[in-house]
């Protein structure tokens, strides 16, 4: 099945026992129609005091809202944690998705390294050794595994997962579509404040309101995503290579003038095989690939140890880092450019952050330490041991290092091994794109959900095979590891840089962590990356340059995409009809109203959109019911289902237009057809116009118990909140906070209300509307999209009508189309031309 980005199915539940929430449900349609009669926006005063500026406060309920039927946090969503031995299974998956790169490494690292750096003591085996044993340590061990692992998404891992989660602390969005009521989502977990909310607030304060940092922040997590997608063109490219060339000198042919054609022939056919059976899942590739790199590790650590104690043992004195500063010392400006070769022993570290979608926390930290970590350091000690004594065969170490009786089992399980180490950040590049394109960061493609019970196993077939002809072309012109390799360390180490800031940022938001320890992080693991940076860009000209272009590639196309729908947002929210253009027109709408429900997909979370004036100038009659649907995606990975939608009436009760706002997590999937969705929105329409109904009744009743027991002014009088601001004043809460304490649920409020006041009889306002409804259901349902074009004001800058007349609008008629991205039926699809000047 594929993505999609419309209304996914949802299970309503609630029912009876529904409670009332205390928050702001609100979008500021109009004051005129709204039956308080009074002004419910202001957003102004959500920032004033220092516990409002970060949480989010208490307000009223809003009856117009369905959401506020349904209390965030009152029904289970939180996944149950996997068991001991579901725990145990998946940590032998990770081993074939996750560490796939990682554990192949010790294929290439010594031979990179000792290709700039000649063996002429054991100091030089010695330092290289320590350099790889600290930074093994330093970086996958010390950071990830036990600081940035902790700093996901709900599950979710990345870059875009990290700027996600630091969206919800801080307003740094550049597309405007938040809403009070996103809030209110049980997986958004904003809590409360800590010894160190002053700084997060600065923090906080400085991040929203400065749009220079936020475009700052933006470009910083577009390019850490450009750098996994190029990781994920030059990790197949440089594993299946180096497992090939096992063969020079092993075949004939192999050895000669032609091995390197040979290599490339036989690498360029396995990567075709490898990218080819992507599209089965990651949980089958998985469970396909686990058990060959469970054995490869098993290699690793048994030949390591072996090459330890035959060879010398004496070369664990590497566990001493003053080696590392007497390899430097000896070796000077040439161990700086063998300290980019060193680097690659760290590559595959972000896939442990970026696949963890696909696995858990627990898991991968469990793979890591009790398999990965202890073969990969074995691995290296024996290679270390044997050039020791063998110091010629730096260029062919792994494999003149392992016994020729085994010579043979262990390149077949090196090439597949090697060929399964792709998969790491094949898997990552798609989890990107994914959280990329939901964010509106990535031009719309077809995804495929490959697991059933795990949401992050996705394929995306666009992505797919544009790497596979990618990695193709890498293996072909370069046609050696060497110059991949200087290619490789760059983009590596640039998305750790990335990470290292991003997780800062989350320290001191989010955690709102001591400053001292959150100073550390940047100050230790970003001073390593750092120097590993300026030791690969040492290589630009060898190579380092294609992780550079395809990075900056993709960057442009990312951020391209993000600021034209940035402005075409921005051009709809100018451009939508104003409340007193449509009291003027009537309930009539200056046209025809037959019979019908008309949805009409726009992306204004309020207001009436512009091409909604199309339609009635272009169309002969109008539906009797309007349903202005968004597809809007929340920065969560997951929207539980009777949380998903936000209802609204659009003017007042005679019109029948309503607003529905569906709200998507960056992981959430769409499985039902337009039949499912269709009865599910007519089902929740009912019921909102039942629950408003009975809401109007509880405020009638609440004002009448307050104006006999309590003098207290007119009802258009502001009181003063809780924390010391304004609020308006609304009968309901105000008798909540005088007779109960401020942390008594809402529920009990309405526990204690007159029996009159619960009474069934259904009012015939609320009959009529019912029986409008149905009449319009059995007419059916009838599909009203804008087939939009962007293009730039004439009055704009030469730059940006190049980018919004040529790139903004080649992406968008090469991405997926809206209907095809929502699953409308042709059938029902009505369209109507609009250009958007922006």
């Amino acid at each position: 099945m594929e993505e999609e980005d419309g209304i996914e199915e949802g299970s309503w539940s609630g029912g009876e026992g529904s409670r009332w929430v205390d928050g702001n449900e609100v979008d500021s349609e109009t004051a005129s129609w709204s039956w308080l009669g009074e002004n419910e926006g202001r957003e102004g005063q959500r920032y004033g005091s220092m516990r409002r500026r970060l949480v989010k406060k208490p307000k009223r309920a809003d009856s117009f809202d369905v959401e506020a039927m349904e209390i965030a946090g009152a029904h289970g969503h939180h996944p149950k944690d996997p068991s001991v031995w579901q725990t145990l299974f998946l940590a032998f998956q990770t081993l074939g998705i996750v560490y796939g790169d990682m554990g192949t490494s010790p294929l290439y690292v010594f031979a990179d390294v000792f290709s700039k750096v000649a063996i002429e003591s054991d100091v030089d085996v010695l330092g290289a050794l320590s350099l790889v044993m600290y930074t093994i340590a330093l970086v996958p061990l010390a950071k990830y595994v036990f600081v940035v692992l902790k700093a996901n998404d709900n599950g979710e891992g990345g870059t875009f997962a990290l700027y996600s989660l630091i969206c919800r602390y801080a307003n740094v969005n550049m597309l405007p579509n938040r809403q009070p009521a996103d809030e209110r989502i049980s997986s958004f977990k904003l809590k409360l404040p800590t010894p160190e909310l002053e700084r997060a607030l600065n923090i906080k304060e400085t991040l929203e309101n400065r749009p220079s940092l936020k475009t700052l922040l933006l470009l910083l997590v577009l390019m850490g995503t450009s750098m996994i997608i190029g990781d994920g063109i030059l990790t197949p490219a440089i594993s299946v290579m180096s497992a090939v060339s096992g063969l020079q000198g092993e075949l004939e042919g192999f050895g000669t003038n032609i091995s390197a054609g040979a290599v490339v022939i036989v690498s360029i056919v396995i990567l075709v095989a490898l990218f080819s059976i992507q599209q089965f899942g990651t949980s089958k590739v998985g469970f396909l690939f686990s058990p060959i790199l469970a054995l490869w590790f098993f290699s690793l650590g048994s030949i390591g140890l072996y090459n330890l104690v035959e060879y010398d043992i004496t070369v664990l004195r590497a566990v001493n880092p003053a080696y590392i500063y007497f390899f430097f010392k000896k070796n000077s400006g040439v161990a700086w450019s063998a300290l980019g070769g060193c680097v690659l022993c760290i590559t595959g570290s972000e896939a442990m952050f970026a696949d963890l979608g696909h696995f858990t926390v627990r898991s991968i930290q469990i793979a890591f330490t009790t398999v990965v970590f202890p073969c990969i350091l074995l691995a290296y000690l024996g290679q270390a041991a044997y050039l020791m004594k063998n110091p010629d065969s730096a260029e062919r170490i792994f494999y003149d290092s392992v016994p020729d009786s085994l010579f043979w089992p262990v390149f077949v399980i090196a090439t597949l091994a090697a060929t399964i180490a792709s998969q790491a950040m094949i898997s990552a590049t798609f989890s990107c794109v994914k959280q990329s394109m939901a964010l509106g960061c990535f031009p719309r493609l077809k995804i495929v959900h490959t697991s059933k019970k795990r949401m992050g196993q996705i394929y995306i077939p666009m992505i797919n095979w544009f790497l596979m002809v990618m990695c193709i072309m890498v293996v072909s012109i370069f046609q050696s590891t060497t110059d991949i390799a200087n290619a490789y360390g760059i983009a590596e180490v640039g998305v750790m840089m990335v990470s290292t800031t991003l997780v800062t940022i989350v320290m001191l938001l989010i955690w709102q962590t001591n400053l001292f320890l959150a100073l550390c992080f940047p100050l230790i693991f970003g001073s390593v990356e750092f120097i590993y940076l300026c030791a690969v860009l040492s290589k630009i000209k060898e190579g380092g340059w294609l992780p550079l272009v395809f990075a900056s590639c993709f960057l442009c196309v990312m951020y391209v995409w993000n600021y034209g729908s940035v402005l075409k947002y921005q051009s709809e929210v100018r451009e939508k009809i104003s409340m007193d253009f449509m009291l003027e027109l009537g309930s009539s709408l200056g046209t025809l109203r037959v019979p019908g429900i008309g949805l009409l997909y726009n992306e204004l979370v309020q207001g009436i959109p512009s091409i909604f004036g199309q339609f009635l100038l272009s169309l002969p009659a109008i539906h009797s019911t309007m349903v202005f649907v968004c597809i809007k995606y929340v920065p969560v990975p997951v929207v539980p289902q009777e949380e998903r939608f936000l209802f609204r009436r659009v003017c007042p009760k005679d019109y029948h237009m309503f607003r529905c706002v569906a709200r998507y997590g960056y992981k959430d999937v769409r499985k039902e057809d337009h039949h499912a969705f269709e009865q599910l929105l007519a089902e929740s329409l009912e019921k909102f116009l039942r629950r408003e109904a009975e809401d109007l009744a509880l405020e009638s009743n609440l004002h009448e118990m307050e104006f006999d027991n309590m003098s207290t002014g007119s009802r258009g009088s502001r009181t003063q909140g809780i924390d010391g601001v304004e609020e308006l004043r609304v009968p309901l809460m105000q008798v909540q906070r005088l007779e109960e304490v401020s942390t008594t649920t809402s529920e009990d409020a309405v526990s204690v209300l007159p029996s009159s006041v619960m009474a069934s009889d259904e009012d015939p306002g609320l009959e009529y509307e019912l029986s409008a409804l149905r009449e319009a259901m059995d007419s059916g349902f009838t599909y009203l999209l804008a087939h939009g074009d962007v293009r730039a004001r004439k009055d704009s800058w030469f730059l940006k009508k190049l980018v919004i007349n040529y790139f903004y609008a080649f992406l968008r008629r090469n991405c997926r189309a809206g209907a095809a991205n929502m699953s409308v039926p042709h059938m029902n699809l009505i369209q109507v031309g609009m250009t958007y000047m922006v």
